[in-house]
């Protein structure tokens, strides 16, 4: 699938394309079904299917100060949006410029001038441009103007709550990652290289592939069942996985370190992809090290049989 930046001209074989229009961090049910909706227009029509997203996200963008809150990295998404059906994913790259694009300009240069846009397909409470002074009404009309045709989507509800990312950040801070695999239709999943760390793991029977949380949000910290899936081979894995600071030793320091059943190979510098399934237990501090490998011993064996 094609990957393209908002400041760089079109390709003329996608231009006429449906887009489908948001953010799309997390890419849920509700996610799912604005770009259902725009695969299944294109389709009709014989026309491309681009997913438009935004990065770095706009919040990042005006308050760079709050805690990590990521669902997905591009290259996750470019993933979910190529089985979702797209032919191309456009980043509207974040930054003082797209910020300071009038709601007006936003729909008639780039979407109708620059992009070539036949159709937009966005959730029906979608805003954008300066100061976030367009909606979907003023979308439509705008959009009328350059002969470009518009839909909107209504949110998808769970349990008589709309399906929501804040909703399943939420969940997964709590631990309740089941219910937000529930919600995002898979596990969530971090994607990183593994790192060099200080071999405690190995020196204690339990070796792990020690990897940056980076920019991700922060699940409840404690152990996870979880699988784990190398980028550049796919080969799959299971394991279990210590989310947090690891408290037993010193200096604190932010990780996700996932175990694997089994696996023997050299890890370093490659890009694994973990998810979580299963939360455990929380971290705790251990009084001695021979307390944390038996607690290890059986986190791993009720990982094992919750993964079987």
């Amino acid at each position: 699938m094609t990957w393209l930046d908002h400041r760089q001209p079109v390709p003329d074989n996608l231009r006429g394309a449906i887009i489908a229009l948001g953010n799309f961090d997390g890419f849920h049910l509700g996610h799912q079904k604005v770009v259902a909706e725009a695969v299944e227009w294109a389709r009709s029509e014989g026309r491309p299917v681009i997913v438009a997203t935004f990065d770095p996200h706009p919040v990042r963008h005006f308050a760079p100060h709050i805690p990590p809150f990521r669902l997905t990295t591009l290259p996750q998404r470019h993933e979910l949006f190529t089985a979702a059906g797209a032919d191309a994913m456009l980043v509207f790259h974040f930054d003082k410029a797209l910020a300071n694009t009038t709601a007006q300009d936003f729909v008639i240069r780039l979407l109708g001038e620059h992009i070539g846009a036949a159709g937009v397909v966005t959730g029906d409470d979608f805003t954008f441009g300066k100061d976030r002074g367009g909606n979907c009404a003023l979308l439509a009309e705008w959009a009328a103007g350059m002969g470009i045709g518009t839909r909107t989507v209504a949110p998808v509800r769970d349990g008589g709550a709309v399906i929501s990312s804040s909703r399943i950040r939420d969940l997964l801070k709590a631990g309740e990652v089941e219910n937000a695999a529930r919600l995002l239709t898979r596990p969530f999943a971090l994607r990183a290289p593994v790192q060099h760390g200080d071999k405690r793991g190995r020196e204690i029977g339990f070796p792990t592939a020690n990897m940056d949380i980076g920019h991700y949000l922060r699940p409840r910290y404690g152990i996870y069942a979880v699988t784990a899936r190398i980028i550049d081979t796919g080969e799959e894995l299971k394991g279990a996985a210590n989310m947090g600071v690891r408290p037993t030793f010193q200096p604190p320091k932010e990780l996700l370190e996932p175990h694997y059943f089994g696996f023997k190979g050299d890890l370093y510098g490659r890009e694994i992809e973990v998810r979580l399934h299963h939360f455990l237990r929380p971290e705790i501090k251990f009084d001695s090290l021979d307390e944390l490998v038996a607690q290890m011993a059986m986190d791993c064996a009720q990982a094992r049989r919750l993964l079987a």
